[in-house]
């Protein structure tokens, strides 16, 4: 299993971030710009959060939909701004809100007598009180044309993002690929030269074994159905050819899902388990020093597998 046999397959990050930014002239000869930025970390899911200024709300759905036409996996966070410069600004005054918040101003005064709180002192102050200025037209919350221009520059900032988003990933992906390689051949260097081992071990302890039989024909009470299972335990025990095939099988897999690319973080998270199970199994079969050194270099190269697919999309 060497880098080169496992073809070109993208392998994506769940970590980046990406940013876009639209400019555009409105009718009413607004100048409206748009920036979106997203960013996302990993998650065993697709998990998006996103923030709309409050006008746009209603463009949610479509952004969400979008996110989730991109991206596979990830805990997602996206958030959009909006300003206006010129046109009409679809605001209004609500006069009877100002006076309401005077009059209670002047209530509270009453009312708490010596309190230190800062008044009311200027016009700025007042039409800054929720409910005093308020939108509308275009601009007011749930009037927004979702196929007009304004609709369609959040869309197109929010692509930008997403764009760029998938370049990082992409490339910090391909970054973890090479280093997924480089373990997944160092795994498989350690299998073959377990594997070469064993038959060494084998005959070694098989010494033993006739050994061992030799003692139990010896010893009083021993029955021919005592010796059978004590070979039998003895020859299971050093048995890991299965765990060896299997431990094969998992490296072709590796360097299929990493050839074929895509979403295979899922895929590619079961297989790191996998090769720990039968390392482990190995090391507590086999006896042996040496295999047992072996088994912890494997151990740990499997780890290192184990961290890396963790963010892997």
């Amino acid at each position: 299993m060497t880098s080169n046999s496992m073809g070109a397959g993208t392998v994506y990050s769940m970590t980046g971030f990406g940013s876009g930014r639209v400019e555009t002239v409105l009718e009413d000869e607004c100048q409206l710009t748009v920036t979106a930025e997203v960013k996302t970390v990993n998650h065993k899911h697709l998990q998006a959060k996103v923030r709309l200024p409050q006008e746009y709300s209603t463009l949610e759905p479509a952004i969400d939909k979008q996110v989730r036409a991109a991206l596979e996996r990830g805990a997602v966070q996206l958030s959009v701004d909006v300003s206006r410069i010129g046109g009409d600004a679809g605001m209004q005054l609500n006069a009877k809100v100002a006076q309401r918040y005077l009059q209670m101003q002047s209530e509270l005064a009453a009312e708490l007598t010596g309190a230190q709180l800062k008044p009311i002192e200027s016009m700025v102050d007042l039409i800054r009180l929720p409910g005093v200025i308020v939108q509308t037209g275009a601009s007011a919350p749930g009037a927004l044309d979702g196929n007009g221009a304004e609709a369609k520059a959040v869309t197109e900032a929010v692509a930008l993002a997403l764009a760029q988003l998938k370049e990082m990933r992409q490339t910090e992906g391909a970054a973890m690929r090479r280093d997924m390689t480089v373990n997944g051949d160092a795994i498989a260097r350690l299998v073959e030269e377990i594997a070469g081992r064993i038959p060494g071990v084998v005959a070694h302890h098989r010494a033993r074994l006739v050994e061992r039989v030799g003692e139990l024909s010896s010893h009083p009470g021993t029955t021919e159905a005592d010796m059978a299972r004590e070979i039998s335990l003895l020859s299971d025990r050093l048995d890991v050819s299965e765990e060896i095939t299997r431990l094969q099988s998992h490296l072709e897999q590796l360097a299929s899902l990493l050839a074929g690319g895509g979403a295979v973080g899922r895929k590619l998270d079961f297989l790191a388990q996998e090769f720990f199970r039968e390392a482990n199994t190995i090391g507590s079969k086999c006896s042996d020093a040496d295999v047992a050194h072996l088994v912890v270099e494997l151990k740990t190269h499997v780890e290192r597998l184990r961290e890396q697919v963790q963010n892997v999309e």
